[in-house]
C-alpha cells in the first residue's frame, strides 16, 4: 500500500468516449488542452476548498456545536476527505480525464450511476456558486447594509464569467494568485489570533475562557457534533477538484499525487487551526455569528475572521479582512464555474447532456457549458426576495448534502475500480499511484457519507418548530440523484458492469 510513482504512458489527446446503453464507442472530438502545471493544480484545489465554508460558515458551526464540537466535526470530516482524495488520486493518475467522476461511475459501476453522479456534481457546484454569490452580499453589507443584495451578486457573477472565458492557462494563473491570497490570509489570521488570545494584542487575554462559557465547548453534545457535519462537508468541498483538473493537467502522473499529499496539511492548517483560533476569541453565543443572528434579527452577521481582527484593534484591519474575504468568494466561485462547466461538457460528450454544450472555443473553453452553468447559478438573485441569511443557509444545506452524494460516488467508484483492476489480472505495480489502506479507506468514506446524508433528516424532524423548507433544501439533490439514476437505467436498460468487463483504456475525455 505505498505511494510510489511510476511512469504513465502517453495517451491520445484527440479521442473521447461516448457511453451509450452500457457500451463504449470511440468518437473523435476536440479535447480540452493540457495547460495546467503542478502549481496551478494545487492552488486550484485550494481555491475550490477555501471559501465561505471557512470564512463565513465556520461561525455558524461554532454557534451550533461550540468550539470543541466544531473542531471534532471538522477533524472527522477531514480524515474522511483524506481517504477520499487518495482514492481519487489512484484513479485520476491512471485515467486522467476532465470531469472524471461520472466517467469512472459509467465504466466501473453502471452508466446510469455515472449519469446521475455527473449531473449531481454539476448541481453541487452550481448551488455552491449560488452560495458564494449570496455570501458576497452578506460580506458587502458590512459596509453598505442598505444596498440591494442582488447588485453585488450580479457584479461578482459577471467577473467570474469573465475570468472563466479566458484561456485555461490564464484561468489557472488567476486562480493561483487568488488562492495565494487565501493562504497568506489564513496564516496571518492564525498568528494574529494567537497573539490576541494571549493578550499580546487587543489589551485583553482570552486564553481558553470561551471554551468554558455557557454550554461550551460541546454545545448539544454529540448531537451538536453531528449537526455540523454538513457544514464541515460543504467547507471541504473542492478538495476533489484534483479529479476535475486531471484532464487538463500537463503531467497528471506527477502533479495529481503531489496535490493529494498536500491535502492533510491543508486541512490541518486552514481549517483546524483557524477554527481553534476563532473558538478562542469568539464565544459560541456571540450575536454576530450567522446562527446567532437568526435568533436576533437586530444583529448583523459578520465573518468570524473580521470579528477577530476587530478584537486585535489593528485599525483598518477588519475592512481589509472583509475585502480579502470578498476576494476569496470570487475565487471559490471562479473554481466552481470551472468545475461545473467541465463536468457538463463531459456529460455532453457522453450524450448525457444536450449536444450544444459540447462547443469549445479556440482557447479551449467549453463556452456553452459555462454560460448554462452561470445562468442556473444566477437564480441566487432570489435571495433579495427572501432574505440573505435564509437563502444562504438553504443553498448551503442543499449543496452540502449533494456534495456528500458526490463523495460517496467517488469512494464507491474506487472500491469497484480496484476490484475490477485485480479481477482482470492486472498488477498493482501498473498503478502510478496507490491509495493507502484499501479497502478500509473507500469503505469508511462510503459509510460516513451515508450516515451524514440520512442522519440530517433526524435533526430536521426533531427541530422545534419543524420546518418543511429545511427538509426540502437538504434532500432535493438526493431525490434528484435517484430520479436521474433510475430514469436513465429504465430508459437505456443499463446493468451493473461486470468486474471483468470494466473499461480501463486510458483515453482522454
Amino acid at each position: 500500500m505505498d505511494h510510489e510513482l511510476r511512469p504513465l504512458p502517453k495517451v491520445d489527446n484527440e479521442v473521447t468516449h461516448e457511453i451509450e446503453k452500457g457500451s463504449m464507442t470511440e468518437v473523435k472530438e476536440e479535447a480540452l488542452p493540457r495547460h495546467l502545471k503542478a502549481r496551478h493544480l494545487s492552488m486550484i484545489t485550494i481555491g475550490g476548498t477555501i471559501g465561505t465554508g471557512l470564512f463565513l460558515a465556520s461561525g455558524n458551526s461554532i454557534a451550533q456545536a461550540g468550539p470543541g464540537g466544531a473542531l471534532v466535526s471538522y477533524g472527522l470530516v477531514g480524515v474522511m476527505v483524506y481517504f477520499l482524495m487518495t482514492s481519487l488520486g489512484e484513479m485520476a493518475t491512471y485515467m486522467p480525464v476532465s470531469g472524471s467522476f461520472n466517467t469512472y461511475g459509467s465504466r466501473f459501476v453502471d452508466p446510469a450511476f455515472g449519469f446521475a453522479l455527473g449531473w449531481n456534481y454539476w448541481y453541487v457546484w452550481t448551488t455552491t456558486i449560488a452560495v458564494e454569490l449570496s455570501a458576497s452580499s452578506v460580506i458587502v453589507s458590512y459596509w453598505l447594509p442598505h444596498v440591494p443584495s442582488f447588485i453585488w451578486s450580479l457584479i461578482i457573477l459577471v467577473i467570474i464569467m469573465g475570468l472563466n472565458c479566458i484561456s485555461v492557462k490564464g484561468y489557472g494563473e488567476s486562480e493561483y494568485w487568488f488562492s495565494m491570497i487565501k493562504v497568506v490570509t489564513v496564516i496571518i489570521f492564525v498568528i494574529i489570533g494567537c497573539l490576541v488570545a494571549g493578550g499580546v494584542l487587543g489589551g485583553h487575554k482570552y486564553g481558553f475562557s470561551n471554551f468554558t462559557v455557557g454550554a461550551a465547548p460541546f454545545v448539544d453534545g454529540f448531537g451538536g457534533v453531528i449537526s455540523v457535519f454538513l457544514v464541515a462537508g460543504f467547507s471541504f468541498q473542492g478538495s476533489e477538484m484534483v479529479g476535475v483538473t486531471a484532464g487538463e493537467s500537463s503531467n497528471p502522473e506527477k502533479n495529481i499525487p503531489k496535490a493529494v499529499r498536500q491535502i492533510f496539511w491543508r486541512i490541518l492548517l486552514f481549517y483546524i487551526l483557524a477554527i481553534f483560533v476563532i473558538g478562542l476569541l469568539i464565544p459560541y453565543n456571540d450575536p454576530s455569528l450567522m446562527e446567532a443572528s437568526e435568533n436576533d434579527p437586530n444583529a448583523v452577521a459578520q465573518s468570524p475572521f473580521t470579528l477577530c481582527f476587530k478584537l486585535a484593534g489593528l485599525g483598518p484591519a477588519p475592512d481589509i479582512m472583509n475585502a480579502v474575504i470578498l476576494t476569496t468568494i470570487l475565487s471559490a466561485g471562479n473554481s466552481g464555474v470551472y468545475a461545473a462547466s467541465r463536468t457538463l461538457w463531459v456529460l455532453a460528450n457522453e450524450k448525457k447532456a444536450p449536444r450544444f454544450l459540447r462547443k469549445v472555443t479556440k482557447n479551449g473553453i467549453p463556452i456553452n457549458a459555462l454560460l448554462f452553468t452561470c445562468l442556473f447559478s444566477s437564480l441566487t438573485f432570489l435571495s433579495s426576495l427572501f432574505g440573505d441569511k435564509v437563502v444562504y443557509n438553504w443553498l448551503l444545506s442543499s449543496s452540502g448534502v449533494a456534495g456528500f452524494v458526490a463523495w460517496f460516488g467517488i469512494a464507491f467508484n474506487h472500491w469497484r475500480f480496484r476490484r475490477a483492476f485485480l479481477a482482470q489480472g492486472k498488477s498493482l505495480s501498473e498503478l502510478p499511484y496507490r491509495a493507502k489502506l484499501y479497502p478500509f479507506g473507500p469503505i469508511l468514506a462510503c459509510v460516513f457519507c451515508v450516515l451524514v446524508i440520512f442522519g440530517q433528516a433526524y435533526f430536521i424532524v426533531i427541530q422545534k418548530p419543524f420546518k418543511w423548507t429545511n427538509l426540502v433544501a437538504n434532500y432535493i439533490g438526493v431525490v434528484g440523484f435517484f430520479i436521474l439514476f433510475f430514469g436513465y437505467k429504465i430508459v437505456h436498460k443499463t446493468k451493473l458492469v461486470p468486474l471483468k468487463e470494466c473499461d480501463f483504456s486510458r483515453l482522454n475525455i
